[in-house]
């Protein structure tokens, strides 16, 4: 049975056309996410379903008594009440429901002013207030932002039980897998609709691609024909000939399908010395509230570490100690003296609502050094979907998703060898996310991360940082479906008998657990190699001087030779140091 039609909806923004002429239908059982990059109006769309905008031209069509409840994305908090109150609104027969919710979304104190709380538990509150209520259709924007892994599932639960009409944005491509079972794209201004979730749309979207291109070769090929038909000259001007005229001049006027826009971003950073990031001791406590406790770790050189743990544990913390912006209590954090920081923060620092796009990442360089050349922040800006129109437009101007996207090319323009990133998957979409994690793949540096996207980790993550209560911090190794996986034993392991034994066992991980150094498997493998490849290499060099020698008349050839040398020299030069590496931290772990 249809819910809700829009019909034939047109919406823009000055000359900026969101979405032209689209029809789509919500029936019963639909479980629908909608995607696309940051900026085609997604959130724009879901706000026209809400009642909230009106299209410019089109309607929207809805079934008799049909209730919607609708989730902005930055929810706004009018008046001076409690959480509980704010999520009850008015209906008190809701309170044991109310609290469960609140309980589940890391809310425990219902009797908190609403005035004080941050920015991810604001959204927060306002997701149990719209679970609370019951209604014909859900319309979320972005409810997984600012909720961790566990929440995450628990939502994730919560929606496949909901017996109404669900409708969301989110770039949480786990949740959107296991949630929709109907996926909404928005490209270029049309609106596409694919009976399936994540998974299935990923397969039919490059079948349909694939479908274009077909017919675009067919195009051509016919076009070529007839435009050979038209050079030799037509006898006559009857009935069929200008038929075949007109067939001519409409398949030139077709347009080809265009290419989907994706972020492009070649991998750039500076060179690491030996030294990395050295954290030795590190403590952190507000008033009773231990984050980090007596927390030991060397960074290893191109290392992929994810932070996660519960909302409020002390994830940033973390990351603010180690980026030295915050001094922690005891202990102290080394940094190698070649080390450059990247550091990509929550709230896009430094960003002013006035100043133009251009200006913004002029500030910090007007050209960078990538692998292809010199570039200019004019075509990284392009690379990064922002047209030359755009790039003259106010920050202010830009949708959340595109300021972070913004904000993401300052930070990469820095050429940072560590990439420090908080949450950086909230509010970026699902395309800027991959071309991100395909820079990563090819990023020559340390990455450490905090993220509730669970993809995301598995993606880029071989080293997982879980904060386990009390400040301390255990390490799991690979992403975070190795980290689940190793948490079941755990959890179903046999609870200790008695409090002295559960005393013991916390001392034991605290003398071993946190300070515990080890090689990872490719570097054991490296350590009992490294010798024989650095005798190899020297090896070579003296080949190569001796060939040198041999061919001191024949210029090609010893140009060939010089730049082999050149190159030999340099692989020497980053073996020793990744020696040294080596053995002070098989010195370190011998010694522990």
């Amino acid at each position: 049975m249809n819910i809700l039609t829009v019909q034939q909806a047109t919406k823009g923004y000055g000359d900026r056309i969101l979405f032209r002429d689209i029809t789509f239908g919500l029936n019963e059982g639909d479980k629908v996410g909608v995607i696309g990059i940051n900026g085609t109006g997604k959130s724009t769309l879901l706000k026209i379903i809400a009642g909230i905008e009106e299209t410019d031209s089109g309607r929207v069509v809805m079934a008799n008594n049909t209730t919607i409840s609708y989730l902005p994305q930055n929810p706004e908090f009018n008046k001076d009440e409690t959480i509980l109150q704010y999520v009850m609104d008015g209906s008190f027969d809701k309170e044991g429901e109310a609290k469960s919710i609140l309980m589940k979304l890391g809310l425990p104190d219902y009797d908190a002013l609403t005035k004080h709380l941050s920015g991810g538990q604001k959204k927060r509150a306002a997701l149990a207030k719209i679970l609370v209520n019951s209604t014909d259709i859900l319309v979320l924007d972005e409810p997984t932002n600012h909720i961790d892994n566990e929440m995450a599932k628990w939502l994730e639960d919560y929606l496949n039980n909901f017996r109404g009409v669900l409708v969301m944005v989110t770039h949480d491509r786990y949740f959107l897998d296991r949630v929709t079972n109907k996926i909404v794209e928005i490209d270029d201004a049309t609106l596409y609709t694919y009976e399936t979730n994540y998974s299935g749309f990923l397969e039919l979207k490059a079948q349909r691609e694939e479908m274009e291109l077909a017919s675009e070769r067919k195009r051509q090929s016919i076009l070529r024909v007839e435009l050979e038909w038209a050079k030799r000259g037509v006898r006559g001007r009857g009935t069929k000939q200008n038929a075949r005229l007109d067939r001519l001049e409409a398949l030139k006027n077709q347009s080809a399908p265009k290419e989907e826009a994706t972020v492009e971003m070649s991998s750039v950073s500076t060179r690491m010395g030996r030294k990395t990031i050295e954290i030795n001791g590190v403590s952190k406590a507000y008033g009773d509230k231990v984050l980090v406790n007596n927390f030991d770790y060397i960074v290893l050189k191109n290392e992929r570490i994810g932070i996660i743990g519960p909302n409020g544990c002390g994830k940033t913390t973390l990351l603010q100690i180690i980026n030295q912006r915050l001094r922690p209590d005891s202990g102290y954090v080394e940094i190698g003296e070649t080390i450059r920081i990247g550091y990509f923060t929550q709230e896009s620092e430094g960003m002013l609502a006035n100043e133009r796009v251009i200006d913004y990442i002029k500030d910090t360089a007007e050209y960078i050094l990538t692998p292809e050349g010199r570039v200019s922040a004019s075509k990284m800006l392009e690379r990064f979907l922002f047209t030359p129109s755009m790039q003259y437009a106010p920050i202010g101007k830009l949708s959340g998703g595109e300021q972070r996207r913004l904000y993401l090319l300052k930070i990469l323009m820095e050429a940072p060898n560590v990439l420090i990133l908080d949450e950086p998957t909230n509010d970026l979409d699902i395309a800027t996310l991959t071309i991100l994690e395909d820079y990563l793949d090819r990023f020559q540096g340390i990455v450490i991360t905090v993220s509730h996207d669970r993809y995301f980790l598995d993606r880029i993550c071989d080293r997982i940082f879980a904060f386990e209560g009390n400040g301390f911090i255990r390490q799991y190794e690979g992403g975070y479906t190795e980290y689940l996986e190793k948490q079941l034993p755990l959890a179903n392991a046999p609870a200790a008998k008695s409090t002295v034994q559960k005393k013991e066992a916390k001392e034991d991980y605290r003398k071993n657990r946190d300070r515990k150094l080890k090689f990872t498997f490719a570097e054991q493998k490296e350590y009992e190699t490294i010798d024989q490849d650095i005798e190899d290499i020297e090896l070579r060099i003296e080949e190569v001087e001796g060939l040198i020698l041999k061919v001191a008349t024949d210029f090609v050839k010893l140009n060939q030779l010089t730049a082999e040398k050149e190159e030999l020299e340099q692989k020497l030069e980053e073996k020793m140091e990744r020696w040294e590496y080596l053995n002070e931290l098989a010195e370190k772990i011998e010694n522990q």
